[in-house]
């Protein structure tokens, strides 16, 4: 029981890291991708921190441990439907760490789509 409960942590620990890795290229933390062309581009990186930090009251945290949440409770019942106790940990930790991934997934989506917003708002050819 503790070692599957330390495997699970373990694998959520990684999840999150993962997560929070970011591989996008283009401007800022967002990736995000303009046309150039006859664009002042000191005033665009103003206008991209201003975006970046409406899309920063974004939660990922409760985004990332409400779906946890919900996982575990559907995880553990299905565990406990299949396997009794063992399979109700077991499903819980499971669906925990997957649903959890997926709402980090989700609110990160959220923030790139309120900076690409925000960017088109204020005048700016988003290509990405």
């Amino acid at each position: 029981m503790r070692r599957s409960i330390l495997y699970t942590v373990m694998t959520f620990f990684i999840l999150g890291l993962a997560a929070c890795a970011s591989t996008y290229r283009g401007y800022g933390h967002s990736g995000i991708v303009i046309d150039e062309k006859g664009v002042d581009m000191e005033q665009f990186y103003v206008d991209l921190a201003d975006c970046e930090q409406y899309a920063a009251g974004i939660d990922k945290a409760t985004s990332t441990a409400g779906k946890a949440v919900e996982g575990a409770v559907v995880g553990g019942a299905i565990g406990a439907i299949f396997d009794g106790s063992h399979g109700a940990a077991r499903g819980a930790g499971t669906g925990a760490v997957l649903s959890g991934a997926q709402g980090a997934k989700t609110a990160e989506y959220e923030k790139r789509h309120v900076i690409r917003n925000c960017l088109r708002g204020r005048g700016y050819r988003v290509l990405n």
